[in-house]
């Protein structure tokens, strides 16, 4: 029997996205908990300031909308790896009248097939009973205009790693569905509208604050330590889908 443990000591954890918002504080955690940690993003010069920060042992840049550039980078990872955790780019957001179907094509193909891509890469990288781990989000559960492509990204995502756990066991497999998350990514989007989104979650979710990246990345890492866990959805949304739409 498997003892748990919390600690990462010598166990190399690959951060994609690991630059900004959930994956620098996942980085962050790792490399506290004692990892060696790996992270990757599109921006080398804002990856090499996260990587001081964390005391990341690497820094590789990385387009994870181009498969080649993504099998490169598993050509550079260390020969075996323990932990992988694969960072949202964020949600797409379009009515079916005003949809932009080659956009649409990308946000499938980075979500959907990426994940399958890099799930199969992980075979024979990552150790028994190491994990893979996904970012995915629970905003468009509920139906609604403009949130056809995010439903889609957000429960295909469940099925891909519910199968993946199956196919490529023992390598763990799980996803973490965020509600709003206070990173920059969210403060991008909301721009001026940012505050008064805040306020209106801190008076209206059970938890009665906003939910942060440091939230999610602990959630991560115990997806990481904790042995027993595979082919699930968590989500971390400190209860936004108990509040009526």
């Amino acid at each position: 029997m498997t003892e748990p443990t919390t600690s990462l000591a010598d166990q190399v954890v690959v951060v994609m996205g690991g630059s900004a918002g959930i994956g620098l504080e996942t980085a962050r955690l790792a490399r506290a908990a004692g990892a060696r940690v790996i992270i990757t993003g599109r921006d080398r010069e804002r990856l090499e300031k996260a990587a001081v920060e964390v005391g990341a042992e690497s820094a590789l840049t990385v387009n994870l909308d181009d498969s080649a550039d993504v099998e490169r980078l598993f050509g550079e990872l260390p020969e075996q790896l323990d932990h992988l955790l694969i960072g949202g780019s964020g949600p797409f957001y379009a009515p079916l009248a005003e949809l932009d179907l080659e956009e649409a094509e990308r946000f499938i193909n980075q979500h959907l097939v990426g994940s399958l891509r890099i799930a199969r890469l992980c075979v024979g990288r990552v150790r028994a009973g190491g994990s893979l781990t996904f970012i995915s989000g629970t905003g468009a559960r509920r139906p609604g205009v403009g949130l056809m492509l995010a439903a889609i990204g957000t429960a295909a995502q469940s099925a891909i790693v519910a199968n993946a756990a199956v196919e490529i066991a023992p390598i763990r497999v799980n996803t973490v569905a965020a509600g709003f998350v206070d990173t920059p990514l969210s403060a991008r989007l909301l721009g001026d509208q940012l505050e008064e989104r805040r306020a209106q979650l801190r008076a209206t979710l059970p938890i009665a604050r906003v939910v942060g990246p440091e939230d999610v990345a602990a959630l991560v890492v115990h997806l990481m330590t904790n042995t027993a866990l595979t082919g699930a959805t968590y989500d971390v949304d400190g209860g936004q889908q108990l509040i009526p739409g």
